[in-house]
């Protein structure tokens, strides 16, 4: 079953319950099915960590969830070669003024997802990108100024998202713990999605 796409910066009051937050740019098919698989097949090849009630991966750095921070001690290393890759990538694109060095993998399971929430602003930069593997869902957006405001985009797999400016800083993004997503009045299933979450450091 197919589900029409629409960009965020040209969708309409009809399609939606607010304009797309400021900043916000998405882009489908970012990965191709191949090299989805292939990172799939990296990522499930490395230790995941449950330290959360989903399974994550720390690159470069690790984030402490708890106290929100993040510090020149908890550095891991490098990217590994997969993650450098898209690194290197969004920065030659201009999505990022230089590479970012710090990933974060997150599995959902169909019934997961994550709390409305600001990536955190004294830990990271002005531009997050998060890749979608496996699986297609939908990112609920609130506005902190305007609770009413709300903005849902899909994001298929292998799409990309780039939050920055108003999407960056004055609206909440999450996904709701579901284990279906409404889309064009259908019921789209979901299944394992991998997101990738790069990010640049402050330090």
């Amino acid at each position: 079953m197919s589900y029409s796409l629409f960009n965020p910066l040209e969708v309409s009051l009809s399609q939606t319950e607010a304009i797309a937050p400021i900043g916000l740019r998405y882009l489908p098919e970012y990965v191709s099915t191949r090299l989805e698989d292939r990172l799939l097949d990296l990522i499930d090849a490395a230790p995941w960590l449950g330290d959360l009630k989903r399974r994550v991966q720390h690159y470069g750095y690790r984030y402490d969830y708890k106290s929100r921070r993040i510090d020149r001690s908890m550095y891991l290393g490098p990217l590994p070669h997969w993650c450098e890759y898209y690194a290197q990538k969004f920065a030659e694109e201009g999505v990022f003024r230089s590479p970012p060095d710090q990933v974060i993998i997150n599995e959902y399971l169909p019934g997961q997802g994550i709390a409305p929430h600001i990536d955190c602003t004294p830990c990271f930069e002005d531009t997050i990108v998060s890749l979608s593997l496996g699986s297609a869902c939908v990112m609920n957006f609130t506005n902190l100024a305007d609770p009413t405001q709300h903005y849902n985009q899909l994001l298929e797999r292998g799409s990309a998202v780039v939050l920055q400016h108003a999407a960056r800083f004055e609206w909440q993004h999450g996904i709701k713990p579901l284990k279906s997503d409404p889309v064009n009045g259908q019921r789209l299933p979901r299944q394992r999605r991998v997101s990738l979450t790069f990010r640049k450091v402050k330090l």
